[in-house]
């Protein structure tokens, strides 16, 4: 059963703007999954979701936070780009990837128009997609930057 905070993080993403924009970071990517999620000290939460691999996620559910690459980002303020999983040493033995399974993986953060963290914008896929290439992070600051407008304005 879901808190007044998730419940209010779901009804904050309930936006065709939002739900647009991740309709096109999956587009820009190749990945099947696309979120936007409220990311605390000890929640993740998903704001709004585009999820055509089957992850099994709705707006307003729940990940455990520790077991998500989004709680780094909420610490460090850094994306994090993985083109394949299983070829990069430093993600390869990581507990998230094996966790979840997936091959790819890009994220950053998603600011409000008054600096703070809101969350992040988080795509997934379980087949290695290219996402660290100029062009693909270029496009995913661009919409996050716009997911934190439509946000702030709410």
């Amino acid at each position: 059963m879901r808190d007044d905070l998730a419940a209010s993080v779901a009804a904050q993403g309930d936006d065709d703007r939002i739900r647009a924009i991740l309709e096109q970071v999956c587009q820009t990517t190749g990945m099947g999954f696309a979120a936007v999620a409220r990311v605390t000290e000890d929640r993740w939460i998903a704001c709004q979701i585009i999820d055509r691999i089957e992850f099994g996620l709705d707006p307003g559910g729940e990940l455990e936070i520790k077991k998500t690459l989004c709680d780094d980002i909420r610490r460090c303020g850094e994306g994090i780009y993985i083109d394949h999983v299983a070829m990069e040493q430093d993600w390869r033995t990581h507990h998230v990837p094996i966790f979840y399974g997936f091959q790819s993986y890009a994220s950053l953060p998603v600011t409000l128009s008054d600096g703070s963290f809101y969350g992040t914008l988080c795509a997934i896929d379980p087949h290695p997609r290219s996402v660290s290439g100029l062009a693909v992070v270029a496009a995913m600051q661009d919409y996050a930057r716009a997911i934190g407008l439509i946000l702030s304005a709410k």
